[in-house]
């Protein structure tokens, strides 16, 4: 009875299976019919890079594609290098659309273009081998509105781009070039003699002081001709930027007011501006991907994210001649009912080779940013490694950021940096800092919680400077070793913790303290011999703790400016 009723339970199992396959392929039929093809589905984001954040990170989704493949080739394209291919890449991105998506595929060949617009449900998939070269030709990218079709400015088309759009991709292991040499004005500092004769012989013009190659007139001229329309007109006409087309250079890569966007896998490099620009941009994934920018390239970000939410960006490398991985919160659509512009940003396992800084916010800050996450990234070379920078016409709140396991070498200045004014007339030390109305655009610096930072090698360890009317505050730093010239500077700060922090400097002190408030010093470290522990400055410094702390290192434990009195200084011992 025992073995029948077995027989009768493995018959009635199979027997479900055989109807579910049936209803499987029954539904199959009647999709193919229907002309609906099955979804592609991208590899879903690990878990390890959104689990256990300090910040609720909601599901970030991934671009899917129905399965259908078209090729370039069959719509005109040749990979000779000197035909234009405009038309056939945007005849197959329409094609692909109206049929329902998939993937546009670029075979292997050197595939010459204009502009790239896209579409949703296009997935740019370049092979192996395969290289898109953009136009050096800046008469075939046409000016259009931007950053967004309904805006007022102009510039030239970017390389590639879309507006609205819904999973979008570019994949593969291609090549992206845009040609930037052809837009970008170079200064005679960045090059060699004979790289700089070899430009000024291609053609182009050089500025009044020599001291500038440009590729045109136009594009010399270009900022001071909008300048002096902008003083006489209230509003500019398309036909008004013509006369400054070619200083109007493009980003290479925008997609601006997307959802679901991924870019899996490519090199993006020598571009006109910035290289990479999503903007306002909803679950975008970027991954696998390499950005190539001379180090020298005026302008030549790396990844400017601008205005988005629900990003993850992992295992990517990036050479830019500008900032290389850098958040840019500025404006939010007033449909997106945002309050921040750029949150739940998630950026892990990077190498910045050159850049302006290694991982960079600002220096528009005026949107907000709030929820960052960035962890195990190596920065070399960059000239600061992690760069928080904003001005007061330009600030706004960045809170709740993480930072963890950054691993740096050569850097130029700050391995870290906050600067609130940037590009601002900085005041010398021994100026007196006079502080502004506080409004909207005030920048603010707080809530960062940074940890398990290494660095061989920096001009400055840390460079922490807020505003008089407006401090940096709450900055956590713990486990920190930085070899560098000189050691730690703050001023207009309050709220500060350094803990186990270990400075190997070659000169001046360790601490150099103007206008601090309520820090707190833990067990640190420095070089045996440093010529001074701690030097403190201005009439609001008050409260700085140390807890465990060996002066005796030193050659002379402190320094006080006028009008400080030693006793802002607190001495603590714990014992454990």
């Amino acid at each position: 009875m025992r073995c029948t009723g077995e027989r009768k339970k493995r018959k009635n199992l199979n027997m479900e299976s055989i109807r579910a396959r049936i209803i499987f392929i029954t539904t199959l039929i009647l999709l193919i019919l229907n002309g609906t093809w099955i979804m592609v589905f991208s590899q879903p984001i690990p878990s390890s890079y959104t689990s256990g954040l300090p910040f609720s990170m909601p599901e970030v989704q991934v671009a899917t594609f129905p399965d259908r493949n078209v090729s370039i080739v069959n719509y005109g394209a040749v990979a000779d290098g000197q035909t234009v291919n405009t038309k056939a890449f945007t005849d197959a991105i329409q094609s692909c659309a109206k049929a329902g998506g998939g993937q546009v595929i670029v075979p292997a060949g050197i595939w010459l273009t204009g502009p790239i617009r896209f579409e949703s449900n296009i997935n740019l998939h370049l092979e192996t081998g395969a290289l898109i070269l953009f136009s050096r030709n800046r008469d075939d990218f046409p000016l259009i509105p931007v950053p967004a079709p309904d805006s007022k400015n102009f510039a030239c088309a970017y390389p590639i781009y879309g507006y609205n759009l819904e999973n979008v991709a570019i994949t593969g292991d291609g090549i992206i070039d845009g040609s930037g040499e052809q837009w970008r004005p170079m200064k005679k500092s960045k090059y060699t003699a004979g790289q700089w004769n070899d430009k000024v012989e291609s053609g182009g013009v050089i500025s009044a002081d020599g001291q500038m190659w440009w590729p045109s007139a136009q594009a010399m001229k270009g900022d001071e001709y909008l300048k002096s329309l902008r003083k006489d007109k209230k509003a500019l006409t398309k036909e008004d930027f013509i006369g400054a087309k070619d200083f109007l250079r493009p980003n290479m890569v925008v997609f601006h007011s997307c959802k679901k966007v991924l870019l899996d896998g490519p090199t993006f490099r020598n571009s006109p501006k910035f290289c990479i620009n999503p903007v306002q941009c909803e679950n975008l994934v970027i991954r696998n991907i390499k950005i190539q920018n001379d180090w020298n390239a005026q302008n030549g970000d790396g990844l400017d994210i601008g205005s988005s939410h629900n990003v993850v960006m992992y295992k990517c490398t990036v050479d830019a001649g500008d900032d290389a991985i850098c958040l840019k919160p500025g404006t939010i659509d007033q449909v997106r009912n945002w309050t921040v512009a750029c949150e739940n940003i998630v950026i892990a396992e990077c190498i910045v080779y050159h850049g302006h800084g290694g991982f960079v916010i600002g220096s528009e800050t005026y949107g907000g940013t709030r929820n960052i996450s960035v962890r195990n990234c190596s920065f070399i070379g960059t000239d600061v490694g992690l760069r928080f920078k904003s001005s007061r016409s330009r600030g706004g709140l960045t809170e709740n950021v993480y930072i963890d396991g950054i691993h740096m070498k050569n850097i130029a200045t700050s391995a870290i940096l906050f600067d609130s004014y940037y590009e601002d007339d900085k005041p010398e030390r021994s100026d007196v800092r006079i502080s502004a109305p506080i409004t909207e655009r005030t920048p603010q610096f707080q809530k960062f919680y940074i940890k398990n930072i290494y660095c061989n090698g920096a001009d400055k360890a840390i460079f922490v400077q807020g505003l008089p009317e407006q401090f940096i505050k709450d900055v956590e730093l713990t486990n920190i070793t930085i070899s560098a010239k000189t050691g730690v500077t703050c001023i207009d700060v309050e709220d500060l913790k350094f803990n186990n922090v270990k400075i190997l400097l070659e000169r001046g002190p360790v601490f150099d303290i103007d206008n601090g408030r309520n820090i707190s010093i833990e067990h640190p470290a420095y070089t045996t011999g440093a010529a001074l522990f701690m030097k403190v400055a201005g009439t609001k410094s008050e409260n700085i703790q140390l807890l465990d702390t060996d002066i005796k290192n030193a050659k002379k434990d402190f320094e006080f400016g006028k009008d400080v009195d030693s006793k802002v200084i607190i001495q603590k011992i714990q014992h454990h």
